[in-house]
Formats: C-alpha cells, structure tokens, sequence
C-alpha cells in the first residue's frame, strides 16, 4: 500500500455515519478527489462523466443509488458529518467528526492531486 492509499484507509476509519434519508442524493453532485481514491473507482466513459456533469450530478449515481458506496471518495464520505458540509436533511452522526480528523481530510485534498468524479 503507497502512503497515500495508507492515509486514505486511516482518515475512512475517522469518518463517523449515519443513516441517510432513503433515495436522497442532495449531496452527490460532481466533487474533485485524489488520483488515488479515483483509481479504486470503476472507470466511466467520457460520455457519463458529460450526461452527469450536464444534471450537476455524479457519473457513479444510478437510480439505487451510489454505486460506489463502499469506496466512495473521502468527500463524500465528509458530507453530513460536519456543520461545514452539513446534510440539507438535517441528517447527521450521533457524534461529528473530530476536527483534527476533519482537518486532516481538508490537508490531504490539498495536498494530492485532485481530479473531477
């Protein structure tokens, strides 16, 4: 495992969840995340990322749902547990993410490459 893919794996384990409001997606527009977290996701054509882009949405959104859930980006994962990326639902942890942790998210966005879902 490359440090990053380590990072990546700690700062999954730090993000608190929550229920979601059933066939809500508010949250899953197109969002930038790193070259690495990309590579875990299925590759999607020009033409889905163009189709998905057009509705401001994700090319990994189907009708069920994320496709992805399991190896969603840090971001998505981010939604909902902080007041900065609040669920427009009200949904939220019985305890945010730490600050640190959330901090940490926010430095390795920074930090990495960063490519458009």
């Amino acid at each position: 495992m490359t440090r990053n893919q380590n990072k990546i794996h700690f700062l999954r384990q730090h993000i608190p969840s929550f229920e979601c409001k059933p066939d809500c997606h508010d949250c899953c527009g197109p969002v930038t995340t790193s070259s690495e977290e990309m590579a875990m996701l299925p590759e999607k054509s020009e033409q889905k990322h163009a189709a998905a882009m057009s509705e401001l949405s994700c090319p990994h959104l189907s009708h069920k749902g994320c496709q992805v859930y399991d190896e969603r980006p840090l971001i998505c994962r981010l939604f909902g547990t902080t007041p900065r990326l609040a669920c427009p639902n009200g949904n939220k942890p019985d305890i945010m993410i730490d600050e640190e942790i959330e901090k940490q998210i926010y430095q390795f966005n920074q930090d990495t490459r960063q490519v458009l879902v």
